[in-house]
């Protein structure tokens, strides 16, 4: 399937292609069964270590060359008990925890087949690329759990360049790799701020947000391209793409036979 001008897909990973939200909810949830059966801690207490825990991944700012991201998300588990709890610090209890939470969200990370399936098709005319923000090796543990290598022509992961999405330097990288202009490029993804915008700083074809629930904010802001519901109603946007660059040379042989 190929598209006019359309000659690559860059596609974002987390909560576009994998639900890596809801693989994070399974993780809490073993978390909190684990802190009530093995270590007596109450359903509340457990329950607020949790929120605890995800409001500092939420915040959470990581320098490499300073910690390494496991260490630092012991110390959030660390912290969360103690300020829940009291008491002395236990970082064998945090270890736990945090070791809990990341096997078990790898474990639910996954590609589903339908998404395998669709990449494969897009993937017989045009170049795909994966362009992913986050840790080096959190972002390349989650690729390795999904499995999703066979199937893009490169994957991009912003801890390891020298800067992340919406920089326009990390796009032009990923044209470059590809040997594609930015012009030739589409970019998915579900985050306005990085995914969208970063698409528009870097001059790209088209946008496409990925907005599950499908409700509009009230300042829509930066503006996308395109609009879907699921990563699956793609293809059918870059048909539409087709159609209207076919329908403008169409427009455009028109008007030269008329000069």
């Amino acid at each position: 399937m190929g598209v006019h001008g359309v000659k690559a897909v860059f596609f974002d990973l987390d909560n576009t292609l994998v639900d890596t939200a809801a693989a994070g909810r399974r993780a809490i949830e073993e978390v909190m069964n684990a802190l009530q059966s093995k270590h007596r801690c109450g359903e509340a207490a457990a329950r607020m270590i949790c929120d605890k825990v995800q409001a500092k991944l939420l915040k959470e700012c990581h320098d490499p060359a300073k910690m390494c991201i496991t260490d630092l998300r012991i110390s959030h588990w660390e912290e969360a008990i103690q300020e829940t709890i009291g008491g002395e610090v236990n970082r064998t209890l945090a270890a736990e925890c945090y070791f809990l939470w990341k096997t078990t969200r790898l474990q639910h990370l996954t590609l589903p087949e339908d998404t395998r399936d669709m990449l494969t098709e897009l993937r017989k005319g045009l170049r795909l690329l994966l362009l992913t923000n986050g840790d080096k090796q959190t972002q390349r543990e989650k690729i390795e759990a999904c499995a999703c290598q066979p199937y893009f022509d490169a994957i991009v992961v912003g801890g390891e360049q020298k800067e992340e999405k919406p920089a326009p330097s990390i796009f032009h990288y990923c044209c470059d790799l590809l040997g594609v202009q930015p012009a030739e490029c589409v970019m998915v993804g579900d985050s306005l701020d990085t995914d969208i915008q970063g698409g528009l700083n870097a001059g790209l074809k088209a946008t496409v947000w990925l907005n599950k629930a499908m409700t509009t904010p009230v300042d829509t802001s930066p503006v996308p391209h395109y609009i879907i519901s699921s990563v699956l109603d793609l293809p059918a946007v870059l048909q539409k793409m087709e159609h209207k660059v076919n329908a403008k040379l169409e427009i455009d042989h028109v008007a030269s036979n008329n000069e």
